[in-house]
């Protein structure tokens, strides 16, 4: 296919919704954009009503470009990871995939405008997240949930505020940061680093104070964040988990059984926030609201964290109860949401931690649900009990 076919095709992609966020090419499918969550049809003039293997084939070797490394990548594991720029009109993270044998299309629009904390109404402790100078700042959620877009914002409050060296690393670039007060050096995979450890390893010789890693994707990242961190460096970077308690987990859960003390000591001194976020439908059905968990350090959360979590300690109480530290769970966040009529309570319950503690808290208002109390045993009828003669 000709790269002004393919543009061709991407323009009229994007000209069809509003809020749209991915485009998504499958063999058997039209094409489809994602928009405000959902996947809608997309019809072209001439119409393709069902992508065939050699169209899918033909739309990935364009976005490719005759990269080696791509082509590489994808058939030996299966997928590849790319950027693309549509003129001066939107760009691209791309993930071109195999399933049962065929070329699969993900493109996830990228904001051209770099965010700021107040742009995405983040909490107002996110300004004292980008005054930190050392340790460990994650910010987590599923994918989509904004992760990369919340520590652009972040950077963006660093590159605003204070003359710093930073250095990302990033697969791929989202975000090109202009120059402020701060220096950028912003590397993609593939193309100025081979991996994120090797990457991470050459950061700590740049001299930076601020390091992004796009993604802790396994033990040896993570461990050369962790040394980073220890070693007078902020590093941000994201986790595919759903909240701050699995984080933790996930983070201790990639090293052997016998380091498990010695990593809980060293995440509970390193860490500095987790941020979790689950994107929840605006109750106008015109887009989507942030909903986020909190977790700061403080002698209670990194003791937790060391000594582990028991009845009454966990990483949920310490939240729960230190909004004065600017900490919040997803279901206090959640319960002010439905209280201020900003998302619906039907749609929201599915996106909390526990629904039923947070239909308790709603249960003052008209139309909430009952929780659900957990189900008695069944009574046996032929109980040991009965058979005792009096």
């Amino acid at each position: 296919m000709r790269i002004p076919e393919l543009e061709r095709i991407l323009s009229a992609m994007l000209a069809t919704y509003e809020g749209i966020s991915d485009l998504n090419m499958s063999v058997g499918r039209p094409l489809q954009v994602e928009a405000f969550g959902e996947l809608k049809p997309v019809t072209l003039d001439p119409a393709i009503d069902r992508l065939t293997p050699y169209q899918t084939e033909q739309l990935a070797l364009a976005l490719m470009q005759g990269n080696r490394r791509l082509m590489y990548d994808y058939l030996t594991t299966g997928s590849c990871d790319c950027s693309y720029s549509l003129n001066h009109e939107a760009r691209f993270r791309v993930n071109i995939f195999r399933q049962q044998g065929h070329f699969s299309i993900v493109m996830r629009k990228l904001q051209a405008k770099i965010p700021s904390l107040t742009d995405l109404e983040l909490p107002p402790i996110f300004e004292a997240i980008a005054r930190e100078k050392t340790g460990l700042v994650l910010v987590t959620g599923a994918t989509g949930s904004g992760k990369t877009t919340t520590l652009a914002a972040l950077l963006n409050e660093i590159n605003e505020k204070q003359p710093v060296h930073i250095v990302t690393l990033e697969d791929p670039i989202e975000f090109v940061h202009p120059p402020g007060m701060a220096t950028f050096n912003q590397r993609e995979l593939g193309h100025d680093f081979n991996n994120y450890p090797n990457g991470l390893r050459a950061a700590l010789r740049q001299a930076p104070k601020v390091i992004l890693v796009g993604e802790m994707r396994d033990r040896e990242t993570m461990e050369v964040a962790l040394e980073a961190a220890e070693t007078g460096h902020l590093v941000l970077s994201t986790l595919h988990t759903i909240d701050a308690p699995k984080t933790v987990e996930r983070i201790i859960g990639v090293f052997p059984k016998n380091e498990e003390k010695v990593i809980r000591t060293r995440i509970a001194q390193s860490f500095r926030f987790i941020v979790s976020q689950r994107l929840i439908p605006l109750s106008d059905g015109k887009g989507r609201v942030a909903a986020i968990e909190i977790l700061k350090s403080t002698m209670r959360t990194r003791e937790y964290i060391e000594k582990g979590e028991s009845e009454g300690k966990s990483l949920i109480d310490a939240m729960e109860q230190g909004d004065q530290d600017g900490m919040q769970t997803f279901d206090t966040v959640i319960e002010q949401f439905i209280r201020d009529g900003v998302v619906d309570m039907e749609t929201a319950l599915p996106y909390a931690t526990n629904q039923n503690n947070l239909l308790l808290k709603i249960s003052d208002l008209a139309g909430a649900p009952k929780p659900q109390l957990p189900a008695e045993p069944a009574r046996d009828e032929t109980s040991m009990l009965d058979l005792i003669e009096p």
